[in-house]
């Protein structure tokens, strides 16, 4: 590929990756309350929601979808009222997601789960969809082979995203060190509700 749209494709897309979105909500809200090793696994489910964003967006798919916004609704809401419920059960310090207090045990939210969080939240976005339409396209040149670009691009966007999920789900482990001092698990936890029931409005509404 050109060296010179890939020196330009690379801060683009870390700038577009690093800014503060649902995904990444979402990551620091995992990091926060199960831990950054377990939350890999809703990263994983994020992450093949962007490829397929990234792939259908480069063919053109995405362009139909989005003059048919009604495509997005059901899976939007669902996706969203999930996430949500998933949140006020940790603002009540319930659920799978909640932070324990160590006597307590309590089965962990499944693998499954956690990718299938992930997944919908990346491909449920219409707006997600419409920047990789307004902005991956400029990377393509149409004299070289697709696919081979689409496999460069893709797995420099995939790497980029992985990069901020773990700088972000990092940064809720922190903040969880940092708040647990006091020894207050329910205000840790309510912290936790809120940004996910905020990202299950965020992907409903968005």
């Amino acid at each position: 590929m050109n060296l010179a749209l890939l020196s330009a494709f690379i801060p683009t897309f870390f700038f577009v990756s690093i800014t503060p979105g649902m995904c990444m909500t979402l990551a620091m809200t995992l990091g926060m309350t199960i831990g950054v090793k377990r939350a890999l696994w809703m990263m994983l489910g994020e992450l093949v929601g962007v490829a397929t964003v990234a792939i259908l967006s480069a063919i053109g798919v995405a362009a139909l979808l989005l003059n048919y916004p009604n495509v997005f609704m059901v899976l939007k809401y669902i996706g969203g009222a999930y996430l949500a419920f998933v949140g006020l059960q940790m603002w009540l310090s319930k659920g799978k997601m909640a932070i324990k207090m160590d006597s307590e045990g309590a089965k962990p939210a499944s693998r499954l789960d956690l990718m299938s969080q992930g997944f919908v939240t990346a491909i449920a976005n219409p707006k997600g969809w419409a920047f990789f339409v307004a902005l991956l396209p400029p990377f393509l040149d149409a004299n070289q082979p697709l696919t081979s670009q689409l496999i460069v691009l893709i797995s420099i966007i995939l790497t980029l995203e992985l990069s901020c999920l773990l700088i972000y789900a990092a940064g809720g482990r922190t903040l969880k060190s940092i708040l647990m001092k006091s020894g207050n698990v329910r205000i840790m936890n309510r912290i936790a509700g809120t940004l996910m029931i905020g990202v299950g409005v965020w992907l409903a509404t968005g």
